[in-house]
């Protein structure tokens, strides 16, 4: 009998550890909440992609760059972490309380 799928536990990074990696260019940032919200407010150099219409397959080559998930809050993120597994990619981590948690850190945001 075949196991199902287990995902690795999701990683959470602080906002401070994304934004020093982002700075590094060692995160390829992929936020996953609506165009809607995005339009609003975005953190800069994020990769676009809905949770609504995401496919992990559409995530570019991240070229040796670590691929985190952002969202509003965090729960997107995680999700879109899972759904990323079990497509047998190894993308398990993502930004803890999401743009809330960049913003209360003080970080950048653009429109």
């Amino acid at each position: 009998m075949a196991r199902p799928f287990a995902p690795d536990p999701v990683r959470d990074l602080s906002a401070e550890e994304v934004a020093a990696e982002l700075a590094a260019d060692r995160i390829l940032l992929v936020d996953v909440r609506e165009p809607r919200e995005t339009a609003r407010e975005r953190i800069p150099g994020a990769l676009l992609l809905p949770l609504s219409e995401f496919d992990p397959a559409a995530i570019p080559d991240p070229k040796g760059r670590q691929v985190v998930f952002s969202c509003a809050s965090g729960i997107r993120s995680a999700r879109a972490s899972e759904i990323a597994q079990a497509a047998g990619l190894p993308y398990r981590s993502h930004l803890a309380g999401g743009i809330i948690a960049w913003k209360a850190a003080g970080l950048p945001t653009e429109t």
